[in-house]
This record gives C-alpha cells, structure tokens and sequence, in this order.
C-alpha cells in the first residue's frame, strides 16, 4: 500500500481525463494542488481575474472541443459562489464541467474556518453530482465518477471538494484506478426508430427541429433533411447544429418570433423530428410555436419527453448513435422520390425568397449614420473562415446574431441560453481560442454585458490569445429597455453609464478599434482581424442601431401579452397608450 498525498492524486486523476487546462485562483486552501499541476506535462492552471470568468472560460472549453471537459480548481467559499453563474449556465444548458475546490481541514476539532462553507449542499441545486471527498483512497474514484456523471446522459456540471489536509499530507492508497470513458448508449428499442421512419415517410410537409444535442452529427442531418426535403429550424444554443448556409435551413426557431423564412417553412408541418431539444422558452418564441400531432422527439434525457408538446414517438438515447441509425433505416426504403426531390426544390426556393427578403429589409432601415446590425454582421461573415467560432453574450445582439449571422460548422456558435447569463461572451472568448489556437475566434458582446466581465481580456491578453471582441454599444440594456419602451414607455434602470473602451483596451492591453457607421465596416473589421491574427486581443467600439426590432423581440411580446387575462392584457395596452399620448 503506497501512500501519496491527496494533491498528487488529484493531478494524476485530471491528467487521465481529458483536461488541457484549469482554470481559478489559487488560495491558502488550494496552494498545494496548484504545486502539482504545475509539474504537469499535460495541464496548464491558468490564473484568472476572477472565478466567473473562469467558470465561463470553462464552460467553452466543453462546447467547442468535443469530448474535452473545463476543469476549475477554485478556492471555497467565495471562490465557488464567485463560479456559480458559469456553474449554473453549464448546469441548465447541458455542459459538462469539472469543479475542484479545496475545503476546510477535515483532521482538526476546530469550528468556525476560514471558508467554513457546506458547498455540497450549496451545489446541489445547480450540478449532477456533488461530492466531498473524506480520505485518500477515495480522490481518485470520486474524480472518475464526477466526470463519468457530467459526460453521461444530459451532461452538466460536477463537483469535488478536497480538504486542505489531505491535498498537503500523505495518505495510503491502494494502487490508483486506470480511466475509462464512456460510450454513448440508445436506451430506446429499435422498433421506436421504425415507428419514426413510418411517420417521416407518410408525411406531406415534414419538418426537422434541432438543439446542441444534435450537434455532433451535423452531417447525418443534412443527409436527412435532403432526402425528407425537410426545412430545418434550430434552438438558440444549437444553431450550429446545422450548416446555416445549407438551402433548406431556415434560422432559429418556427414560431411568429422567428425570422420570416421559418415561419413560412413550417407552415402546415405535418410530422416534427426534434433531436436533442427540449422545447425550451426562448427558440419557442415563449412556447408560441404550433407543433404537430405526429412530433418525433429523439432525446438523450427521457424526463424532457412529453414536458411542453406531447410526442407521439419518444426515441430515448444519445444522437451520435439514433441518428445515424434512423438514417441508415430511411435510406433503406430509398427516400430518394421525385416527390421528395420537388419538395426539396420548393422548400429551398422558398426559404431563399424569404431569407433574400428579411436581409433586404435591413438593409433598408435607417439608422440614423450608426451601424445596420444586418451589414455589420455580412461584413463580419464575409471576412471570416467557415470555421471561425462566434461567441455571444446575452442580450439584444444574441437574437440580432441569430437571425442576420450564418452559422457555418458545428460548435462554431456559442450563447449562453437557458440560464441566459450577462458577462458570458467575454471569458469564454478566451476559453474558445484557447482550445482552438489556429481558428479564428470572434466575441460579440452588448456594452452592458461587457462591462460584467471585460476586465478578463487582462487574461486572454497575457495568454496572447487573439480575439476581437465587438462591442455594440448603445448605452442601454437594450433587451430590456426595448421590453420596457412598448408597454411602459419608461427606460427604468436600463440606461448604463458612459463607459470608455479605449480606457479598458490601454488597461488590459487590447488594441482598440472604433466603429461608428457602416462606411467604416469593411477596414476596421478587417484590421481587427489581422490584429487578433497576430496574438493581440482587440476591442472594437462598434456604434449600434439598435432602433429596428428583431423578430424575436415583436414575436414573443405578442405571444405573451396574448396570453396576458383580458381585463389586465386591456389594463396593460390603454396604459401604453395613455403613456404614449401623454408622456
């Protein structure tokens, strides 16, 4: 029986999963376990300005390196509830993540520590699994099982407290357990994917609906949708699910809250096949979305079955094993149809007018000599590679990015969504580049929202991580205030103070760029790829119109006021009239 201390042990556990980096700040609790890493030929602890950002940081390592896992070793106490915004994120929008935190010695009698905290039960609301680990021999194992339980079934956020005694003295071990990934499962029987195929080849107007759990058979979709001459919609988080510039995709969502084209696609949808979405609030337009009898719906998790919109066929299992299985079973019975082939053609032809048209539209808005988000956004896409990653915030420029920015390859978008939190795009910039250092890596970022985290460009600037961070800056929460102007017209705490980015890039060492009409589009966006290119991140001040409404925002301001009983729904609209005349 060896004996090793709890700090080795940790290091040897994260170095047989794959972890690339760490993400924290060191502390008297956690000094040890940063020793070790730092003797790690595998891992790299980076040093953060702030363990929300680490947790965001952390958040995109997982979405855009498949089958890697963002790891943070945090200090307690407050260092974990400084993480729980990236913890809750990761937690709501299917993420895996790996918390390590140190705790508070476990061999003395003495009450009242420092950092004297019951993260086990303060985490148990927000992770899959949460664990304080009590002798030696158990580091280890517990490590594995967290991450075999944040990987498995709807993945998540996991985590693991070690006392600061057993990371700084020894304790026997029996050996130490060899790693062992697991593989994806269908739980479902096969005949539910024959039961699927019946559906799919009876109906006259089929559809297909897809999230982030689909976004790793990207190509078994297309194959799909083209033999079907299905339009497709995605959720907010899987957009990239899809390949935006494919004929028959249609944009996010397929309620009166998405862009005309999917509107217009899934008019008449007779048969859905939603894979690996839970027909959550925001791709739904607020649940606005009518979804048919015969609704297929492919899911890891079995609890999302039947949750919002009753299925007629449930098929329970991972998508990188069912879809590829239900396309193999379609093409055997030779969809290949001259049926199929025209309905294919009318679709695409359809959607392109629609598509043509909304871009049109935009164009035509004035704004007043500020940026048109639509040329912002045509420009940008112009000027990158089909790979580049996009990363966003929350915030009116989320639902701008939806609809006017094409989404070219899987993972290559990246937006908080179900817990939908403010200062996510800044940081998990940072961890996006970091695990894709040769692709090009863009942040898109509301003022308000950057000014939550954007001091973390100090760590992507010390890593010489280049990423130009374009900033729409209006001087407003602007998601909010636009929610607040219709029924209220009043802008109540929306209005943000006047924040200089030329200040923050001298202070983080970013270069800085301005962006004030669309004259300027072309150059300066150019310039700030070619400064991003050659290590340097970059902050670019891009002077938004934000006076033109999304179809996200009109369309779930009316499925909700719709909803709204009629006496308060006539209380709230003589109000905004009466506001309106007056003022």
């Amino acid at each position: 029986m060896n004996k090793k201390s709890g700090a080795w042990l940790v290091r040897y556990a994260l170095e047989q999963l794959p972890v690339s980096h760490t993400f924290g700040i060191p502390g008297v609790h956690n000094t040890e376990i940063y020793d070790e890493l730092n003797k790690s030929e595998k891992i790299k602890p980076v040093l953060v300005t702030h363990e929300g950002g680490a947790s965001f940081i952390a958040d995109a390592i997982s979405r855009t390196s498949p089958g890697e896992i963002g790891t943070l070793v945090i200090v307690p106490a407050a260092g974990i509830t400084h993480a729980m915004s990236g913890v809750g994120e990761a937690f709501l929008d299917g993420i895996p993540m790996l918390v390590i935190s140190g705790g508070t010695r476990s061999d003395v009698e003495f009450g009242y520590q420092l950092h004297e905290l019951d993260q086990v039960k303060l985490l148990s609301g927000i992770t899959k699994g949460a664990w304080r680990v009590k002798e030696h021999k158990d580091i280890v194992p517990t490590i594995f099982e967290a991450y075999r339980i944040a990987t498995s079934g709807t993945p998540g956020p996991v985590f693991v407290e070690i006392p600061a005694n057993l990371q700084l003295f020894q304790g026997p071990v029996d050996g130490v357990p060899a790693f062992h990934a697991p593989t994806p499962t269908m739980v479902s029987p096969e005949t539910t994917l024959d039961q699927a195929v019946e559906l799919l080849l009876a109906a006259k107007s089929p559809g297909l609906f897809v999230g982030w759990g689909a976004v790793d058979v990207s190509d078994e979709l297309v194959k799909i949708a083209d033999l079907l001459g299905a339009p497709v919609s995605t959720t907010l988080q899987g957009l990239s699910a899809f390949p935006g510039n494919h004929p028959l995709f249609t944009g996010m969502g397929f309620s009166r809250a998405a862009v005309p084209a999917a509107e217009n696609a899934f008019k008449g949808c007779d048969c859905l096949l939603a894979i690996g979405t839970r027909f959550g609030e925001i791709p739904t337009g607020s649940f606005g979305c009518e979804v048919p009898a015969n609704l297929i719906h492919m899911d890891v998790n079995k609890e999302v079955f039947h949750r919002n919109f009753p299925a007629k066929v449930a098929v329970e299992g991972d998508s990188r094993v069912t879809v590829p299985k239900l396309l193999r079973k379609l093409e055997a019975r030779g969809c290949n149809t001259p049926e199929r082939a025209a309905r294919r053609a009318r679709v695409a032809e359809q959607v392109a007018r629609d598509r043509r048209a909304y871009r049109d539209e935009w164009f035509a808005h004035d704004t007043k000599g500020k940026v048109n988000p639509a040329r912002f956004f045509e420009e940008l896409r112009r000027q990158l590679a089909d790979d580049a990653l996009c990363v966003v915030d929350d915030g009116n420029h989320t639902f701008l990015a939806a609809e006017l920015f094409e989404v070219r390859r899987p993972r290559g978008f990246v937006s908080p969504t179900d817990f939908n939190c403010m200062g996510y795009a800044v940081p998990a910039a940072i961890g996006a580049k970091l695990v894709n250092p040769t692709k090009q890596v863009v942040g898109i970022v509301g003022d308000g929202a950057f000014m939550m985290t954007g001091l973390e460009i100090l760590t992507a600037a010390t890593l010489n991580a280049g990423i130009a961070y374009f900033v729409f800056y209006d001087g407003e929460l602007s998601q909010i205030s636009q929610g607040q102007e219709i029924p209220y017209n009043r802008k109540t705490c929306t209005i943000v103070g006047q924040l200089k980015l030329e200040g923050v890039a001298l202070a983080t060492g970013a270069k800085y760029i301005a962006i004030e009409n669309d004259v300027q589009l072309k150059d300066r966006i150019c310039d700030a790829l070619a400064a991003a290119t050659r290590g340097q991140p970059v902050i670019v001040d891009v002077r938004v119109d934000y006076s033109k409404r999304t179809r996200f925002t009109q369309g779930v301001v009316k499925t909700v006021l719709k909803r709204f009983p009629l006496g308060d729904k006539f209380r709230f609209i003589g109000r905004a009239v009466v506001r309106k005349v007056t003022g």
